[in-house]
């Protein structure tokens, strides 16, 4: 994950004036990124839960499209590895190690 990643976040987000904050989300724009709920809505889902989701990634709902087992496995060893390797930097400039 990169800054610019975030970057449409921390747009949306506004956090120079909470109050102008503006949704990307609409019946007409279902792939916006940033939606508001309603108290109302909250309270409505199963024991009020705050697991929200509205996106949908289209690359899960074919699964003939997935990568084999084996290379699923390999990217989560790499992803763990690099993390592991982050942890260790940080820990290494915290003077812990």
């Amino acid at each position: 994950m990169k800054r610019s990643d975030l970057d449409e976040f921390v747009k949306c987000y506004n956090p120079e004036n909470r109050h102008n904050r503006k949704p990307t989300w609409s019946e007409e724009n279902p792939d916006g990124r940033w939606r508001a709920f309603d108290y109302e809505e909250l309270l409505d889902r199963d024991k009020a839960s705050l697991d929200i989701f509205w996106l949908k990634d289209e690359s899960l709902e074919d699964s003939e499209n997935l990568p084999e087992p084996d290379v699923i496995a390999r990217e989560i060893a790499e992803d763990l590895e690099s993390a592991l390797e982050q942890f260790r930097l940080i820990a290494e400039d915290l003077g812990e190690v």
